[in-house]
């Protein structure tokens, strides 16, 4: 099989020549354009997930000898959460190269977070079916590189940060409520109200639901913390 020119210029991209360009084409052909002869990248995604896992783990264990097993697993968890995969997709233009169905090219698939974060999962795993595990670590660092040296050395998400916030303080959990959704399906705008069990509340937008959620989580978090005015 010979790759397009789209998934050649891919492949530079990436940093990794295939020897079996059908992983590739697999790795990015969606599950809404798959068949019997064309199959999708569900189960690349799963075991991209877990080659990418190792490769970060790897990486924060080297990069920082003193750290504890408590500081490096929230580092991990911001390297490798589908927001930051997402971010990483982008950057190496892979929802151009998607293969994806009528509907789903309608939808705006292309820009959707999830889809290409399972995507980049899938192309990872790709990599790693090719070449094995030390061509699948050197994309991930290669493409994770800048974050991994700079993620926060407490990379807490800001809903955990809330959540221990509160439970320090014998409350209950934040509250999380959609209260809006506007915008196309496409291209939808969420707006997420949290609260506090002592009436305290923030309200947030974003593109995703989740991402509503912690920047309403940061904000409150931030206001508590700073006290009364």
């Amino acid at each position: 099989m010979r790759l397009s020119a789209d998934l050649k210029a891919l492949q530079g991209r990436l940093g990794h020549d295939f020897r079996h360009p059908d992983l590739l084409v697999r790795a990015v052909t969606h599950a809404s354009l798959s068949s019997a002869t064309r199959p999708h990248n569900e189960r690349l995604e799963f075991l991209g997930d877990r080659v990418l896992g190792l490769a970060m783990a790897e990486a924060l264990f080297s990069a920082d000898l003193t750290a504890t097993e408590g500081q490096m697993a929230p580092r991990f968890n911001a390297l490798v959460r589908k927001e930051t995969c997402a971010e990483v997709a982008r950057e190496v233009a892979l929802g151009e190269v998607l293969k994806l169905g009528r509907s789903e090219m309608l939808s705006g698939g292309r820009r959707k977070e999830a889809l290409l974060a399972d995507a980049m999962e899938a192309v990872i795993a790709a990599v790693y079916l090719d070449g094995g595990f030390e061509a699948a670590r050197a994309v991930v660092l290669r493409l994770w590189g800048p974050r991994i040296g700079a993620v926060a050395p407490d990379a807490r998400d800001a809903k955990t940060s809330l959540q221990e916030w509160a439970q320090a303080r014998a409350m209950p959990p934040p509250a999380y409520v959609e209260t809006a959704r506007e915008g196309p399906d496409h291209q939808p705008m969420f707006t997420v109200t949290v609260t506090l069990a002592t009436g305290a509340t923030e309200t947030a937008q974003a593109g995703s639901k989740r991402a509503a959620e912690h920047l309403a989580a940061a904000a409150l978090l931030k206001r508590m913390e700073a006290g009364p005015s």
